[in-house]
Parts: structure tokens; sequence; C-alpha cells
């Protein structure tokens, strides 16, 4: 069963730490989804696959969230007739699709690890 809480903890780990990121694009975006992954994943506290599924879930989270406002700033941009908005709508879509994976997927791996360590 899915422990909410964890998810929901691990992903506002990951929202806090990603509003400072942006002092150390790339790296520190990554390294708040890995540590948000791993919060989540400790806070399961039920095993390996238990802390991947919790870190995949908070990773996921914020990747909706993330995916969500580029979305809706390609949508603002396509409105108000500032570019094109086929080319840049289907950009965007990809690229919200990428940044929704890549932030699930480090969040998973660190999330293993902390629902390792936490049930030794």
């Amino acid at each position: 069963m899915v422990n909410w809480r964890a998810v929901l903890v691990g992903f506002a780990v990951q929202f806090v730490l990603g509003v400072f990121a942006f002092a150390i694009p790339g790296v520190g975006h990554a390294a708040a989804g890995l540590i948000g992954g791993f919060v989540a994943g400790w806070l399961a506290d039920d095993g390996l696959w238990s802390g991947a599924v919790h870190g995949l879930l908070a990773g996921a989270l914020g990747g909706l969230v993330v995916a969500f406002f580029v979305l809706l700033f390609g949508f603002v941009l396509t409105a108000t007739g500032f570019v094109a908005g086929g080319v840049l709508g289907f950009g965007v879509a990809v690229f919200a699709l990428v940044a929704f994976l890549l932030l699930a997927v480090d969040s998973a791996v660190a999330g293993a690890v902390g629902g390792w360590l936490a049930a030794r």
C-alpha cells in the first residue's frame, strides 16, 4: 500500500530544494530529485521495492507540476500570438514529457536506496 504521507513529504522536499536549485542549474535540480526521492523512500520504511515506488511517485508528482507550468507557459505564449502555436505546442509537450520522466527516474533510484537503508 502506498504511504501518501511519504510521497507528499518527498514531493515537498523536492519542491523546496528545486526552488533554491536555480542557483546551480542542472546539478541543483538533479540533487533536489535525488534528495526528495530518498526522503520518500526513507519515510516509506518498507524495503527496496517500496522505497523505489514511493520515490517514483514523489518524483512523478514533482515532474507533473513542472510539466503543468511548462505547458501553461506555452499556451500563454501561443494565445497571445507571441509565437506560432503548432510548433511551440508540440515542442513544449515533448519537453514537458521528458522533464516529467527525468524527474521521476532519479527519484525512484534514490527512493530505492532510502527504502533499503531504512529497512535495515
